[in-house]
């Protein structure tokens, strides 16, 4: 689990965070929305140690890490998995050596059981018959698949996703949302998404976190999302066509 409490971020004298407070629960995807320059990006580098706001804390399960040294950041780190929004494979290495590079890195396990890591992890998102590829013979799915492979290699207990679906397809959006969700739930890995995609919204948003103007607005789920009584929120959903829709429907 993670806890945000009171977090308030300013670049020179601009406010971005505003006091924003609100849990992460394992076993969840916990979704980031709101509009662009909301205060999304700036709040996930805060959660996960890029930025350090001015105030307020940053619990992971009830550890403050403001307060971590350098040696618990790193040790956290190891905790951690990332899934870029551009995928962030290196083009020098096969996928099977993507997905090892972590497992490299911070494993201190045998070449051999780090390899049987990987292809399990490649196996986990059906990537294995690629593992000898490189990133760049594959297709944006492929890629964001690849990636979430090496998210996971280490077994983390906290995956942190930045726009997964930026670029792709509705189909392959639904297959790496699928992948998201079904790996979260698996492992009980507490899971945060920053999203744009109102798709992701209404099919995996176990606990929903919505920012305007740097504020924690309304914070639920995507079965309470529809009839929130919150019209920032309302404006920001139903300038979705697929919103719409869903909402007319709800009604017949």
């Amino acid at each position: 689990m993670i806890e945000i409490k009171n977090i308030s971020k300013s670049f020179g004298e601009q406010l971005v965070l505003n006091n924003v407070s609100t849990t992460f629960e394992n076993g969840k995807t916990n979704l980031i929305i709101g509009q662009s320059g909301a205060g999304k990006t700036v709040l996930l580098k805060c959660i996960v140690g890029l930025l350090t706001p001015e105030r307020g804390e940053v619990l992971y399960d009830k550890r403050n890490i403001l307060k971590f040294s350098k040696k618990e950041r790193l040790m956290l780190r190891r905790e951690m998995g990332m899934l870029f929004q551009n995928a962030a494979l290196f083009d020098s290495m096969s996928v099977l050596e993507n997905v090892m590079f972590p497992l490299e890195i911070f494993s201190d396990k045998s070449y051999s059981e780090k390899l049987k890591r990987a292809r399990f992890c490649l196996e986990r998102v059906n990537m294995l018959d690629a593992q000898d590829k490189s990133p760049e013979e594959l297709s944006g799915g492929m890629q964001k698949r690849a990636a979430i492979a090496r998210a996971i290699a280490l077994e983390p207990k906290y995956l942190f996703c930045d726009e997964p679906n930026s670029g792709l397809d509705p189909q392959t959006s639904l297959i790496i949302d699928e992948l998201i969700h079904g790996i979260t739930k698996e492992y009980n890995i507490t899971t945060i998404v920053n999203t744009h995609d109102m798709n992701s919204v209404m099919g995996i948003g176990d606990h929903i976190t919505f920012l305007a103007g740097g504020r924690l607005e309304w914070q639920g789920d995507k079965d309470g999302i529809l009839d929130a009584d919150n019209q920032l929120l309302n404006n920001f959903l139903y300038s979705s066509d697929l919103l719409r829709k869903v909402k007319e429907r709800s009604k017949q």
